[in-house]
């Protein structure tokens, strides 16, 4: 079995994440966030809600308490209005759709080098025990 360097290793997980940025999921999520970024409404709700979160941390430092909770109100509602607009409920689908391919890979990498590593040492997969721990376990005098 072939030894490999660390940087070996990682010049392979930068070719993957290559692989990754190219594939059908990654493409249609720039451009679903290219259309969000395009799309003049939702930025200028961004660009409220982002004047008012400015205007919240005063009115906290100077203990506003009233004058906070009505900002706070607004930024939900503003936020509500932003979670409405088709393209932000497409852009967080998409969102979504990419996070779990990159879990899958990285459940996928895991996996397999746990596996390997209880195979290498004649342990037992499907206990999950390495060779090491299966031999403890059959020669326990308890």
């Amino acid at each position: 079995m072939a030894m490999y360097e660390r940087k070996e290793v990682l010049d392979e997980a930068r070719k993957l994440a290559a692989m990754l940025s190219n594939t059908e999921e990654i493409e249609r999520f720039k451009q679903v966030e290219a259309k969000l970024n395009e799309n003049k409404k939702v930025q200028s709700l961004i660009k409220k809600i982002k004047t008012l979160q400015k205007q919240a941390v005063n009115f906290q430092a100077y203990d506003k308490k009233e004058a906070l909770q009505r900002i706070e109100q607004e930024i939900d509602r503003l936020q509500n209005e932003i979670d409405e607009i088709p393209v932000v409920q497409e852009f967080k689908e998409t969102q979504i759709v990419v996070n779990d391919v990159l879990q899958l890979v990285s459940k996928t990498i895991s996996r397999t080098v746990t596996n390997d590593i209880i195979e290498s040492t004649g342990g037992d997969v499907l206990k999950g025990e390495t060779g090491s721990q299966t031999q403890n376990s059959s020669s326990c005098a308890h």
